[in-house]
């Protein structure tokens, strides 16, 4: 569906992207946190603070696979009797007297009587391991004071903070939440979102088009965004140009999701059926922004569902969902970062601006310079142009030309 062009004096003015994206922000809160298993928390955002239940380490325990020792007995050229084998996950305390030692792995608890770790490379027997441990050993080279001894509580103290509120779930902190003693997390929910593509022309991407029909990219593109924003993706749909089907639509939406983005009928074209259904529904507005791709924009709230409705152009929903669509889900699931990066690099080549409407235009850049995805400008409809793009070049809407050599100001996506 085309971002239609119509005479301004027939028209609101245009809004700025930062002004939409302030009234988008405005109506968007937090979602609620909840227990969640660690097994089931990657990627969300901790609710409260995770505190150690103990040291960490637990105990003293070595470091090495090798011989705990009374230290001033290990020098260089002396002989222990090894005493006793301690295994990691090992209960035992032996005794260790004078001219003792015990064979003990890494992980295992230290002995109270010893006061160093003997590495197994630093005896006559080297590093080979046999099921029962030898009688006696030979050291070759004197530990250390407390050497390879991890001394309970030298990573964290009991009852501090292990991860703090507000921290994205990853892999090394969930690790660091098990090691505090803990199975689950109070985190903040995933948000739920529905899509909807609207369009009569639109069929099934395999299926062979008739004259006048396109295969179906927009919600291929919106489930995977939203899947790699964090969101849970709850119902996908196409409907027609029809009023009766999109209000049943978003009744089955709205049943199952926190959010629902719409794309395609949001501008004034005749057969507009996202903006003639939904336009003043609630707190549901449709305002035309200055910026290129994506002028056409609908966005509100019904009840605690929010609506997004945005152009039907594969381009434009791709730039609208980066500029509206993730902020909002980044907020919902308590993201304090919920802005892309962004990097200043130099044109490669000049190209043109819409005349008073910010730019975002898919690019290719590196460490120096900038150049956009598509050789066709940057038209809403130029969808190949997506699969190259790396960046989105943020051009102000006071700039007319972008010339080579230039600053740009490029968004990172990956």
């Amino acid at each position: 569906m085309s971002e239609h062009t119509h005479s301004p004096a027939s028209q609101a003015p245009m809004i700025t992207i930062d002004e939409h994206r302030a009234r988008v922000l405005g109506e968007t809160q937090v979602l609620p946190a909840e227990s969640v298993a660690l097994r089931d928390a990657l990627g969300l955002v901790l609710a409260d603070d995770v505190a150690n239940r103990w040291p960490v380490p637990l105990f003293d325990n070595s470091a090495m696979d090798g011989y705990a020792v009374h230290r001033a007995d290990a020098v260089a050229g002396a002989r222990l009797r090894v005493v006793a084998d301690v295994a990691a996950g090992s209960p035992d305390e032996p005794a260790i007297g004078p001219g003792e030692a015990a064979r003990i792995m890494t992980g295992a608890p230290m002995p109270v009587d010893a006061d160093a770790v003997v590495p197994l490379e630093h005896t006559d027997l080297g590093t080979a391991i046999d099921e029962t441990p030898p009688e006696v050993i030979t050291v070759t080279e004197q530990p250390a004071p407390s050497a390879h001894i991890r001394r309970a509580g030298s990573d964290a103290e009991s009852d501090s903070i292990a991860v703090s509120a507000g921290t994205e779930l990853g892999a090394w902190q969930l690790s660091a939440i098990a090691a505090a003693g803990h199975a689950s997390v109070t985190a903040h929910r995933r948000p739920r979102v529905s899509v909807i593509s609207t369009g009569s022309e639109l069929i099934e991407p395999g299926a062979t088009p008739d004259r006048g029909q396109i295969p179906e990219s927009n919600s291929v593109l919106l489930r995977a965004a939203l899947r790699a924003s964090g969101a849970d993706v709850t119902l996908v749909s196409t409907v027609p140009d029809d009023n009766a089907a999109l209000r049943t639509a978003m009744v089955d939406a709205r049943a199952v999701s926190d959010a629902v983005v719409l794309t395609g009928g949001a501008s004034v074209g005749a057969f507009d059926v996202v903006k003639t259904v939904l336009n003043g529904t609630a707190s549901i507005r449709f305002d035309r922004v200055a910026m290129q791709p994506g002028k056409p924009q609908g966005f509100g709230r019904i009840d605690d569902t929010l609506v997004f409705c945005l152009p039907g152009n594969p381009v434009s929903v791709a730039v609208s969902f980066e500029m509206f669509v993730r902020p909002a889900l980044r907020t919902m699931a308590g993201h304090a970062d919920i802005d892309r990066p962004r990097v200043t690099r130099t044109a490669a080549t000049g190209w043109r601006t819409p005349r008073g409407r910010t730019q975002v235009l898919p690019v290719i850049f590196n460490e120096q310079i900038v150049q956009p995805a598509s050789h066709g400008g940057s038209g809403s409809h130029l969808v190949s142009s997506l699969a190259d793009a790396e960046g989105l070049a943020i051009v102000p809407a006071d700039v007319d030309q972008v010339h080579e050599g230039d600053a740009v100001t490029v968004m990172v996506l990956s």
